[in-house]
């Protein structure tokens, strides 16, 4: 009996285990279902991989002044126009500076007023008698100096209120409040960061760019017919307009996720636009694009195009 049981045992082990195979095997089979591929409309063509970002560039907000950020005026995906403000960095040092700076010009103001006074009894005097050439003069001069005086004062004010201007930093163009990266109370420094405090662009029209491999740059022309697809349902695709070549190539940072693909080569940045409409296409997304292009056999000699 006592060996039966064992068999059993060893059976029913067995059958769990078994069961337990197929239904990771199932499991497995449905989360490495491949994506749908898009396939090229033309019949000779260059493949890429680009990346969506604004017209204007994914400009990266940053602030000349460091310190504590004690407002942010806008909210993410927010549509403002250039000048508006974005954040607010702590002017409390700024402003203690200004009330002196304001309180200078005022007395400089009276200063002046004081001298041109003395200055008009002096010239309607007549000289020699009541008062001196000498002291006309030097009346002339006192005047001159107080008005100075006021300008340098004036000259300090201005340079308070535009440094005080920086504390605020505002949109430079027409667009798009892409990324947020700083809060109110945290400490923002100046200089280039990564993230930014704020990424910021137009999106009313959207760029393309693609990575084209160097062995393939001669083919792409910029009349050429181009399509993009959007990664995951190839029945989104949309037309593409040609806008530029960048002229330095770069190292290949972007895959299309080929097996033939090669990645120790360097890419031409060809870049295109189009309109966003109704697809629900967002900046920085990858999308494969196909560009119509001369058979590989044919034109082999050809230059490649002027960018």
């Amino acid at each position: 009996m006592r060996n039966y049981f064992i068999i059993a045992l060893a059976l029913v082990g067995v059958a769990v285990a078994a069961f337990a195979v197929v239904q990771d095997d199932r499991a497995a089979s449905v989360a490495g279902a491949p994506s749908p591929t898009a396939l090229s409309p033309f019949s000779s063509y260059v493949e890429g991989t680009g990346i969506t970002e604004a017209s204007t560039g994914n400009i990266a907000i940053g602030t000349p002044v460091p310190g504590i950020v004690t407002a942010v005026d806008v909210s993410w995906g927010e549509e403002v126009k250039a000048g508006a403000p974005l954040f607010t960095i702590d002017d409390t040092d700024v402003k203690a500076q200004l009330l002196p700076a304001q309180a200078a010009v005022a007395q400089a103001e009276a200063d002046l007023a004081k001298n041109k006074n003395l200055l008009d009894i002096g010239t309607n005097l007549a000289v020699g008698t009541s008062i001196s050439k000498v002291e006309v003069e030097n009346r002339r001069y006192d005047v001159a100096i107080k008005q100075a005086a006021l300008a340098a004062a004036r000259a300090k004010v201005k340079q308070l209120d535009s440094e005080l201007s920086r504390h605020t930093v505002r949109a430079p163009v027409d667009g798009r409040v892409l990324q947020i990266n700083t809060r109110v109370g945290e400490y923002a420094p100046s200089g280039v960061l990564n993230p930014p405090l704020m990424l910021f662009g137009d999106d009313r029209l959207i760029y393309l760019r693609v990575s084209i491999d160097e062995d393939d740059a001669w083919r792409v022309r910029p009349d050429a017919q181009a399509i993009a697809f959007l990664r995951g349902n190839p029945d989104l695709k949309t037309p593409l307009n040609f806008v530029r070549f960048d002229p330095y190539l770069v190292p290949k940072t972007l895959l299309t996720g080929n097996t033939t693909e090669r990645t120790d080569v360097r890419v031409l940045h060809v870049v295109y636009s189009f309109r966003r409409s109704k697809l629900p296409i967002y900046l920085g997304q990858e999308m494969d694009a196909f560009i119509k292009a001369p058979p590989v056999r044919e034109n082999t000699a050809a230059s490649a195009p002027e960018p």
